[in-house]
């Protein structure tokens, strides 16, 4: 187990006329036994920051430290590091145990210390009945646990997840998001998790990262991120559905944007006067989709509570403790 830390990290592209930057200074401390989680939108960068950890991308600026190393210039097996990818990579003609323990057997360890290894990893990940099958004989699920089982084997410093869950359908991301926070429990070892849902980034987190567009726009905890977003861009990314951001609120400030969460805008007889544009039924809840003006947004309510008519005037009041304002030229948090 390590801690990372990442230093002023640039990452270019091409020289000269063609030179093109994608990283620009993030900077980071992560403990040892975090779990931190990159979350973007694609193209943002959080894949190409993982690969530079990693060593598959070479660090273009700043330094990038696994524990006391400053690892800018070693080589992917020389971290001390285990990488998930989203497509599983497994040997089509090797057995689930032989996947598993192939790069076990690359570094010569010994036979009796490998099946140990390999039976401790398929017992922490449910695997032990199918160390015999191969891969084509098993679910999507069941292939991504084998591929974390691999990295678990080797007894890294350091994991590295990139979108490990992305070829799963809805009801296994779920499960296995499960099975990583419980693996996480059990093992403590220090992981970057790369993600675009950020719903996933929310539930696993012990804090995570927020780029776009190559910039970290906010590094905490999820609930700070959710409280109390850095930005315009946090604040429209991270929740589901996202803040509304209102340039021209009734009582609103000049150059200033206001935010305020669907959840924390309450129907009744006082307040914005809005019109109903459509409602959406999501079981428990309902989603208000409603015109301020020219401004749109989105009010959250229980089932409990009737469901306003469409094309009708409706008032809600935002509540003030919740209020959240933001410099309109800048986009950051005032």
């Amino acid at each position: 187990m390590a801690s990372i830390s990442l230093r002023n990290v640039i990452k270019r592209y091409g020289t000269g006329k063609t030179e093109l930057q994608v990283i620009h200074s993030v900077n980071a401390e992560i403990a040892h036994g975090e779990f931190i989680v990159i979350v973007g939108p694609s193209g943002c960068g959080k894949s190409t920051l993982l690969r530079m950890v990693a060593g598959l991308e070479e660090v273009s600026g700043g330094e990038i430290c696994i524990g006391e190393r400053v690892v800018n210039d070693l080589e992917p097996a020389e971290r001390d590091i285990a990488m998930v990818f989203q497509n599983y990579a497994l040997y089509p003609h090797m057995t689930v145990f032989d996947n598993m323990a192939y790069g076990l057997k690359i570094k010569k360890v010994p036979i009796d210390e490998i099946k140990q290894r390999v039976d401790k990893a398929a017992g922490i990940l449910e695997l032990g009945h199918l160390l015999a099958r191969k891969p084509r004989e098993l679910s999507g699920g069941q292939r991504q646990r084998v591929a974390m089982g691999r990295a678990i084997v080797r007894q890294p410093q350091v994991f590295l997840f990139d979108e490990p869950l992305s070829n799963l359908d809805a009801k296994l991301r779920a499960q296995t998001r499960l099975e990583i926070q419980k693996l996480h429990r059990e093992l403590g070892i220090t992981s970057l998790f790369v993600t675009h849902d950020q719903v996933e980034a929310m539930t696993l987190a012990e804090r995570m990262i927020v780029m776009n567009a190559g910039n970290m726009e906010q590094f905490g905890t999820p609930e700070e991120v959710y409280s109390r977003p850095a930005t315009t861009f946090v604040a429209s990314f991270i929740g589901s559905p996202p803040m509304n951001l209102l340039k021209s609120a009734p009582g609103g400030k000049p150059g200033q944007i206001l935010g305020v969460r669907p959840e924390h805008l309450d129907i009744g007889t006082e307040g914005w006067a809005l019109h109903v544009d459509t409602v959406e039924l999501l079981g428990a809840e309902r989603l208000v989709h409603a015109r301020l003006g020219e401004e749109k947004l989105i009010i959250r309510t229980h089932e409990d509570q009737g469901a306003p008519v469409v094309g009708s005037t409706i008032h809600a009041q935002p509540r003030l403790d919740r209020l959240h304002w933001f410099d309109a030229s800048t986009g950051k948090r005032v």
